[in-house]
């Protein structure tokens, strides 16, 4: 049996307010600043000469303006699991405000306090990678720092707590693909 040799290309959403802030952006939902947007159209230059199978986005806003501003929304699912992590108590907190009531917190290893835990993040990337599965081709995906970075160890077969080590920058593209037969990163974070 061949394996397939598709590749899936994690496009983080542009720069927002809080990314220049360093809160975190769960669920709150904040729009691209001018810089996001102006980053998110070069992007499109590149992404438009692919030919994607299929192109899925999460349903938060940022996610949606930049996959608009490449020009593939009309051809793009809206996929649930695609979320940013819920980061509950600390949703618009910096991580230097949460490490000072919690000085050994990292989302990667802690999960978030009345938001999502490390294994529903998990089983999030888990239920999106099996459901692109079967499907023959490259795909695209419009997500978010943390959960892109979730879904791409979850891909190598990494625990989560490695998506630590992966930095992510908005507006940037990683391509998660094959080396012959082995899942393998094929680039990352390139803006």
């Amino acid at each position: 049996m061949d394996t397939p040799k598709k590749k899936i290309f994690l496009i983080r959403h542009g720069e927002t307010a809080w990314t220049i802030s360093g809160q975190h952006t769960g669920s709150t939902d904040i729009p691209l600043t001018q810089k996001g947007i102006e980053d998110t159209k070069k992007l499109g230059t590149f992404l438009q000469a692919q030919n994607f199978a299929a192109v899925f986005v999460s349903p938060l806003g940022r996610s949606i303006e930049t996959c608009q501003h490449v020009g593939l929304m009309k051809k793009a699912q809206v996929d649930e699991d695609l979320k940013e992590w819920n980061y509950g108590k600390y949703e618009g907190l910096t991580s230097k405000e949460i490490t000072e009531t919690n000085p050994t917190w990292t989302i990667f290893t802690e999960g978030a306090p009345e938001g999502e835990s490390l294994l529903d993040i998990k089983t999030r990337a888990d239920r999106f990678l099996k459901k692109i599965e079967k499907i023959e081709g490259d795909i695209a995906v419009f997500s978010h720092g943390h959960f892109s970075r979730a879904l791409g160890v979850s891909w190598l077969g990494l625990p989560l707590s490695d998506g630590r080590l992966f930095a992510l920058f908005p507006a940037s593209i990683s391509i998660l693909g094959y080396e012959k037969d082995t899942k393998a990163l094929l680039l990352w974070n390139q803006t």
